[in-house]
């Protein structure tokens, strides 16, 4: 009875499988984010994606159609995870600092925990952005976080907490560069200065320093120490 219930598991867990397609898609883009953040899009191969996955080769380009297409939907994926999150702070019924502290750590946070979303912009870095430009998604995702800034820093200035003057996307770029270069250059900065980066509790003092420096940067005069 044993072995004749354990070979009939097999075809139920394909049919479930088929059945889910969400599921099957989560699967590919998940492994295919590995694949392209590790070995870029040239490296990245579909044959060993397809190994690493539930899913079949054919069974890939089916949804994905080929290989460029199927790492600009990883790309929107990415995005997608991280504005989603943003939007879950909820920072419309936090104070102006307080709303900007918490977007700030988050992001730092963020990128520390999620080096594959790292890897993958610096490697749609290396082809000048010609991917995100084609994703209709990815500019609208972007376009919100910028929308959130804006909202914070407006409300900021209005309660004489933020200094007036400055562009959100170049407040959105200040955050990004300080989060994005602690994972980016972490091992070369690292070995260069002999200073174990990723250790926790340096961690926690880098991500101190970086709240305190973009908040110093918005601050109103009278408002710094």
């Amino acid at each position: 009875m044993t072995a004749t219930s354990t070979k009939a598991s097999p075809p139920a867990t394909r049919r479930r499988r088929k059945n889910d397609p969400e599921s099957v898609r989560a699967d590919i883009l998940a492994v295919a984010t590995r694949e392209f953040s590790e070995k870029g899009l040239s490296g990245a191969r579909i044959d060993e994606i397809a190994e690493k996955t539930r899913a079949s080769k054919r069974m890939i380009y089916y949804y994905f159609n080929d290989k460029e297409t199927l790492y600009l939907h990883t790309l929107e994926a990415a995005y997608q995870k991280v504005r989603l999150q943003e939007a879950e702070l909820d920072l419309d019924h936090l104070a102006p600092l307080e709303a900007l502290s918490k977007l700030v750590r988050f992001t730092f946070c963020h990128h520390a925990k999620n080096p594959d979303f790292i890897r993958l912009v610096m490697i749609e870095n290396i082809h000048h952005g010609r991917f995100i430009a084609q994703s209709a998604l990815i500019q609208s995702l972007n376009a919100g976080v910028i929308d959130v800034l804006t909202n914070v820093y407006a409300r900021g200035v209005e309660a004489g907490c933020f200094r007036e003057g400055l562009d959100p996307r170049e407040l959105h770029w200040l955050i990004s560069a300080l989060s994005f270069f602690n994972v980016s250059n972490q091992h070369t900065f690292s070995r260069i200065f002999d200073w174990h980066q990723a250790a926790p509790e340096n961690q926690q003092k880098l991500e101190e320093h970086v709240t305190d420096m973009v908040l110093r940067y918005v601050r109103a005069d009278e408002t710094l120490s």
